[in-house]
């Protein structure tokens, strides 16, 4: 994985069976990628083994959509970072706002999964992201940053630059969600920037990479990661059909 490029990814949620999942990573690792982008994917549990293989050697990094902090027991329906690993997977994705709102994912159980993931090598891609009522209100920069200093607590100075972040407002993601405008995305970066630099310091928190999603589309995601301190892009449906994933990816640094 590339540590300075442009960050490229997508979950395929609850999408793509076993079969479709290995028909899109074949065609994945026939193509091929701007060296200043870092693609990845995240397909569903039942994909994953199978898509690791496909893309192993590739420029293509893979993720897993969820975790348990425990490395094995009885844990009915749960994955383990061991498990992960064991499938070849490099990234997993915690706290997104579906986990959080649905499955009873707290900034705690985010944090724990946090620690859990870098004992096991893995890189933590944390979804953070504020409400339709938290953005009304004005409580967008009070919200990430308690998600922020929750998600990392106890994480050391050396493992912090592991961590990648991901800014997805709740109320721009989904079929009905709307794009942020790319002032409010600057700013509300700029400050993460910040609340990262005080938890971490200046060298550690100025090395997390901060990604945004939130209905990015090829026709916005260039413009988005043009801005300061957006390191990427997390991408929903837009990028589910592989040959949109490619030239999304290349059209960010067009």
């Amino acid at each position: 994985m590339e540590r300075d490029a442009i960050w490229v990814g997508t979950s395929w949620k609850m999408n793509k069976g076993p079969a479709a999942s290995v028909a899109a990573a074949n065609e994945l690792a026939r193509m091929s990628f701007p060296a200043a982008i870092q693609p990845f994917v995240i397909p569903p549990f039942t994909s994953l083994k199978d898509v690791c293989d496909r893309l192993s050697g590739s420029r293509v990094a893979v993720g897993a959509q969820n975790m348990h902090w425990q490395d094995e027991g009885a844990w009915t329906g749960e994955i383990s970072p061991t498990m992960i690993s064991e499938c070849g997977a490099e990234l997993v994705e915690i706290g997104h706002s579906e986990r959080r709102t649905y499955f009873g994912e707290t900034d705690h159980t985010v944090n724990l999964k946090v620690h859990a993931a870098l004992r096991h090598g893995l890189r933590p891609l944390v979804c953070i992201g504020d409400t339709a009522d938290e953005y009304s209100y004005s409580v967008t920069n009070e919200t990430l940053a308690r998600q922020l200093k929750v998600a990392l607590h106890g994480v050391s100075e050396d493992d912090v630059p592991q961590v990648l972040i991901a800014y997805e407002p709740v109320w721009a993601i989904g079929a009905s969600g709307r794009p942020a405008d790319a002032a409010f995305v600057e700013r509300t970066h700029n400050y993460l920037r910040k609340v990262l630099i005080n938890i971490a310091g200046s060298s550690a928190g100025s090395a997390i990479k901060l990604l945004y999603g939130g209905s990015v589309t090829q026709d916005n995601a260039a413009g988005y990661v043009a801005l300061p301190h957006v390191n990427g892009v997390f991408v929903g449906r837009a990028a589910w059909n592989v040959e949109h994933f490619q030239a999304l990816a290349e059209g960010v640094i067009a």
